[in-house]
């Protein structure tokens, strides 16, 4: 099934393009002022990465503005939810894709990002239930080849 929007989990910009982004909050670092727009547009960059580091370095700069800038917290929830849907955080992401589609029900990108969180909370739930199996059966063997010995 092919999702809407769900590009934006799967996609980074070309690396001429994040310099870009940088280079522009680097600046603006330097000069002692950093503007939520160039704070909002480099943390989206960073969340749409790879790269563990920067995805986790986007989701700080998306949080500081999410908590000092109210105005703009709508903007910042789905990119939250992208952040931490990609950092396999499934928990936050599914309590700030929440909040968006609480105030948007008809959010498609916020639909559409929930689906693939629900695909990852399955994922991780069977993952979790095949390691549980397995440890079943080592610990079934071990106790298995104790009974032998004791016999």
């Amino acid at each position: 099934m092919s999702l809407p929007y769900v590009v934006d989990a799967q996609t980074s910009l070309a690396p001429e393009e994040l310099a870009v982004l940088r280079e522009q909050y680097d600046t603006e670092a330097a000069a002692g002022h950093i503007t939520t727009q160039t704070k909002f547009n480099y943390a989206w960059a960073l969340v749409k990465s790879t790269s563990r580091q920067q995805m986790l370095h986007g989701v700080a700069l998306l949080t500081e503005i999410y908590r000092t800038d109210p105005p703009r917290r709508r903007e910042c929830l789905y990119y939250l939810s992208l952040g931490h849907y990609k950092l396999s955080n499934y928990d936050e992401a599914k309590r700030f894709n929440s909040l968006l589609l609480e105030r948007e029900p008809q959010n498609l990108q916020a639909q559409s990002l929930n689906a693939l969180i629900e695909k990852g909370v399955a994922k991780e739930g069977y993952i979790g239930m095949a390691l549980l199996g397995g440890a079943a059966t080592v610990a079934a063997v071990a106790l298995s080849a104790l009974l032998r010995r004791r016999r």
